[in-house]
């Protein structure tokens, strides 16, 4: 086999669904950043309160869980939310070795001034909510799927 039927039987970039994937994550990170600079948050961090949004005074490991984020990831992301005034971390009495995270006052605030970033991200999309739905689905699956063959 010569090289240029080596290069022929290999996938152009744009065929790859990796490559799809990437720059679809690019793409919708280039719509979140303007609206998170407005908050003065980064994304991982938008994502931890949305999270604490949903459920306050979650554990940091549970948080790593549900984010998929290692602890050494997300304790100077939380280290660094706390010194903002976003959150409040504190070992459980229960268990010295959890660190409970709760929500500070102007984390619980930022909420509302956040309420319009899933709307504009959907509106970004072109879809409707019952289209993105369907896709958040099927990439989950995707995950979840890529996790069991890793």
């Amino acid at each position: 086999m010569n090289e240029n039927s080596a290069a022929q039987d290999f996938p152009a970039v744009d065929q790859m669904l990796c490559f799809s994937l990437y720059s679809a994550t690019q793409a919708m990170n280039r719509v979140y950043q303007p609206l998170l600079q407005e908050l003065g948050i980064t994304y991982p961090q938008y994502i931890v309160l949305a999270a604490l949004w949903q459920e306050d005074g979650q554990t940091v490991s549970g948080i790593g869980r549900r984010l998929g984020l290692e602890s050494n990831t997300l304790t100077p992301l939380l280290k660094r939310m706390e010194n903002s005034g976003l959150v409040k971390r504190k070992r459980s009495t229960a268990d010295e070795r959890q660190v409970l995270v709760t929500l500070a006052e102007d984390g619980r605030a930022m909420k509302a001034r956040a309420a319009h970033i899933p709307r504009c991200i959907l509106e970004a999309t072109g879809m409707t909510p019952h289209e993105a739905g369907d896709l958040r689905d099927r990439i989950n699956d995707l995950r979840e799927q890529l996790a069991k063959a890793s």
